[in-house]
């Protein structure tokens, strides 16, 4: 559309996760990270669980898909410190959690992320708004469609 700005946005870490399935119209045209998401995209090649513990997935495979995941974001962004501003905000971010009746800790990252959305002056993409609950005075949330993902250990391939 001629003579629109293009949508920045922030991603959150599901975004990251499940990007290859989204469709990209629901997508910001410039997309940010934050470092955050960078530490949850680290964490998650080892939180696999072995395949004796579970029948969703295969433990190889879903090992190298996380990988895959984490690698590609770190090629392709350079991503936002959580710094002294965004754990300023993160205090804001807490008292909204808290006043809306949530827990906070349950949701730590999550609300990080938020905060950083919020001193990088952007919306914040996610599959899953209702983690950001009693946050849209401060921060827009933009809700995306989470595309389905099948059962790799019971689709048939």
């Amino acid at each position: 559309m001629a003579g629109e700005a293009p949508r920045r946005g922030l991603l959150d870490t599901n975004i990251m996760i499940l990007r290859s399935r989204i469709a990209p119209e629901e997508l910001p045209d410039e997309m940010a990270i934050s470092a955050v998401t960078l530490a949850e995209l680290s964490a998650g090649p080892h939180e696999v669980r072995p395949d004796t513990e579970q029948d969703f997935y295969f433990e190889a495979t879903e090992r190298a898909r996380r990988l895959d995941v984490l690698q590609r974001a770190e090629h392709e962004f350079d991503p936002i410190p959580f710094d002294a501003d965004a754990a300023r905000a993160y205090g804001r971010v807490t008292a909204a959690v808290i006043a809306a009746g949530r827990k906070p800790r349950r949701r730590a990252a999550d609300l990080m992320i938020a905060a950083t959305a919020i001193v990088a002056e952007l919306p914040l993409y996610t599959t899953n708004p209702d983690d950001f609950v009693g946050l849209d005075h401060l921060v827009t949330v933009i809700p995306v469609i989470r595309p389905e993902v099948p059962n790799e250990r019971h689709s048939g391939q």
